[in-house]
């Protein structure tokens, strides 16, 4: 990736003042720009600068270094992710029907954010294994893994963690590889529509067991 990875990959300090908030806003804004023409493998502290129309000492005050930045970016992607979870599989909906709430934004969000999460996947090298993206991680995995004993409460937790795998792992997968193509609204919801059928068809299965 050119730099060498550094244990450091959180924000120097945190703007508290508008002019400060503008300007980190205009890093993290040009730093999209940058990743997703430039992709990850060209992706450089100098670049996004350059794009924000900032010094480099400015940015280097909120960033240390371009993991930083990447970093950031996801950071903020699954903090939307955790909300969206929360917000579907915490409602007082049904259990299947929040499981078809959830495939239907996911396969969306999916398809709105293509081209950012794609370019952010060739550069999770730099953050992946970090402290800080653990911790964010896991709370979206507990937020999933007590939905799934709400959907499935009969069966035990080793069969209850082959469900959640697979359909964490299908809506992952499948959402990568059909997004990756232009899709009109109609036809990402049919699709959605679909691919919740079959999942909600497979739980439907597991229930009387």
């Amino acid at each position: 990736m050119g730099e060498r990875l550094t244990s450091r990959i959180s924000t120097r300090k945190e703007p508290k003042q508008s002019r400060s908030n503008e300007l980190v806003s205009a890093i993290l804004t040009a730093a999209v720009q940058v990743l997703t023409a430039e992709g990850a493998q060209r992706f450089t502290t100098a670049r996004v600068a350059e794009r924000a129309g900032v010094s480099i000492g400015s940015l280097y005050q909120y960033f240390p270094n371009k993991a930083s930045i990447l970093f950031r970016l996801q950071s903020d992607e699954w903090r939307r992710s955790t909300e969206m979870l929360r917000g579907v599989l915490e409602s007082a909906k049904p259990p299947k029907d929040r499981l078809r709430h959830l495939v239907h934004e996911f396969v969306r969000s999916e398809c709105e954010e293509a081209s950012v999460r794609m370019a952010l996947a060739d550069a999770a090298p730099l953050y992946r294994d970090a402290p800080e993206a653990r911790a964010l991680r896991a709370e979206a995995d507990r937020i999933f893994d007590s939905f799934i004993l709400e959907l499935l409460p009969n069966l035990s937790e080793s069969a209850r963690d082959i469900v959640g795998d697979l359909i964490s792992t299908t809506l992952t997968t499948v959402g990568k590889e059909y997004s990756q193509g232009l899709r009109a609204q109609k036809e990402i919801d049919a699709y959605a529509g679909a691919m919740a059928d079959m999942l909600c068809a497979y739980v439907d299965a597991l229930e009387p067991y």
